[in-house]
């Protein structure tokens, strides 16, 4: 069995337990742009240490992100093949032992970006604009900020997720980061959006095809109502925690809990159970407010003389 042989079964078995088809190409991609034209057609069991570092040496301080995903996939292959019988001894791409010897850490070749986001005071007057701007795209913006969502939830939104009587949107495992269901407390303004919007189709927010909306819509939206290329639609997730932390006296159990984040501690999230929707109702909803607080502007300021 060749590596390309190799990694075409691998991708195969494990194709089904990926949440969407994206994922199974990024990894063919991968494979076929860095390790195939070095490793591909070589016998499974020939793969070593100095063959692996040919395929990472070169891109491991320029494309630093894309190397050590490469690095994890090339190992998973290689454990697929030692557990089928394909090959034996250690694998020598797993970190732990090989590659870490030879490549500096990527945290210190690769400056971690977190995503642009506004600052929770720059929100009211960022919302009372958006709120002034017409179309699909604008409103699904509004509601991903309200809801404190991230982007393809969104856009994949249907009507058959929403319980109106209850101010409940129920978004699917499958859609979700951590791939389980997510209930969101909906706000009285993003029900507003909801009733604005109501129409036939099975998606909420749809394009003229009656499909989801692209991912990058929101973006390009975004970039061109405010003129600044640097923010993105995830970083006003970050607006909503720094308020929430800065502004609210919600425990950071519930405010991790809104944005559908799993405890980094397996043995705490084995044992929660539950959701805080109550308590997250009231901090969505409150978050709605602040949100449609009027903007302070520069002409509002008067100077007192003593």
């Amino acid at each position: 069995m060749t590596f390309d042989q190799c990694a075409e079964a691998y991708i195969a078995a494990h194709r089904a337990g990926w949440r969407n088809a994206r994922h199974a190409e990024a990894w063919e991609k991968t494979l076929a742009t860095y390790a195939s034209p070095v490793i591909g057609p070589l016998p499974v069991q020939a793969i070593d240490t100095a063959l692996v570092m040919k395929v990472l040496e070169p891109i491991w301080t320029v494309k630093p992100e894309t190397a050590a995903r490469l690095r994890g996939r090339i190992e998973a292959v290689l454990d697929w093949a030692k557990v089928r019988g394909y090959r034996t001894g250690e694998n020598p791409a797993q970190w732990g032992g090989h590659p870490d010897h030879l490549l500096p850490p990527r945290r210190k070749v690769a400056k971690v970006e977190h995503h642009a986001a506004l600052p929770p005071a720059s929100i009211s007057a960022f919302m009372a604009d958006l709120r002034q701007q017409e179309g699909i795209a604008a409103r699904a913006l509004e509601f991903t900020i309200l809801t404190a969502c991230r982007t393809g939830e969104v856009v994949g939104a249907r009507w058959g997720e929403i319980e109106r009587a209850n101010g409940v949107w129920t978004i699917p495992g499958e859609r979700m980061k951590a791939g389980r269901e997510h209930r969101v407390p909906l706000s009285a303004r993003a029900l507003e959006i909801l009733e604005l919007l109501r129409r036939e189709g099975d998606f909420i927010f749809p394009n003229g095809r009656g499909k989801p909306l692209s991912n990058t819509v929101l973006l390009t939206f975004l970039v061109k109502s405010t003129g600044r290329a640097g923010l993105t639609v995830h970083g006003f997730r970050s607006s909503f925690r720094d308020w929430a932390a800065e502004q609210t006296n919600f425990p950071s159990e519930v405010c991790e809990a809104a944005l559908a984040h799993v405890a980094s501690n397996r043995v705490i999230e084995a044992y929660r159970r539950t959701d805080f929707f109550e308590r997250r109702r009231r901090l969505m909803s409150e978050w709605a407010s602040f949100c449609a607080k009027p903007g302070i502007k520069s002409g509002d300021v008067v100077q007192l003389r003593g």
